[in-house]
């Protein structure tokens, strides 16, 4: 827990001490997990559930009990993450808010043989973007980074760099937009 702590003011600017990092927003959803994963394993899965729902619900943060991270995971601002069963992650991962490391679907999952891996495998020291979705019993690896809004469907290299294409907003005039408010 002292390591989570100390990584949360490491990796957190706005977190100036260790008692402020105590209080991190994500902190509760990798605690909780710890717990929950450890259950899941002995085959109290309806203990594990029940766990990740009150984790779910204090973070907005759903990690499946049966998901295997590693030491340091860093969440930041991890309304909307979501990590699947077969997931596993690396140590000193970073992910923000939004992400998911999911399946393709239950329409392709339901294919693979019982046991098979069905989320992605994530390596150390990997970042994972605002939004960025993985999807698939693929491989990221070590270092690498996963940009805002990607989409991965197939395995990253090590130390490669997935960027989403950006789309560049415009402002557009619509009809009557110009009229004035004064009578």
């Amino acid at each position: 827990m002292l390591e989570d702590v100390d990584t949360t003011l490491a990796r957190d600017p706005s977190i100036a001490t260790r008692t402020e990092a105590v209080f991190h927003s994500t902190l509760p959803a990798v605690w909780i997990h710890r717990v929950a994963h450890r259950l899941y394993r002995r085959q109290h899965r309806i203990g594990a559930r029940a766990l990740t729902s009150v984790a779910r619900m204090l973070t907005g943060v759903e990690i499946h009990p049966g998901a295997e991270i590693g030491r340091r995971l860093f969440i930041d601002h991890g309304t909307g993450v979501v990590v699947g069963e077969t997931a596993v992650i690396g140590d000193d991962v970073t992910i923000y808010q939004q992400v998911t490391l999911g399946a393709i679907g239950w329409w392709r999952d339901n294919l693979r043989s019982s046991g098979d891996r069905r989320h992605p495998r994530v390596g150390d020291r990997v970042t994972l973007g605002v939004n960025a979705t993985v999807l698939g019993p693929l491989e990221v690896g070590d270092d690498a980074m996963i940009g805002a809004h990607a989409l991965v469907l197939g395995d990253v290299g090590p130390g490669s760099r997935i960027m989403a294409e950006p789309v560049v907003a415009r402002v557009r005039k619509q009809a009557g937009a110009a009229r004035s408010d004064s009578a």
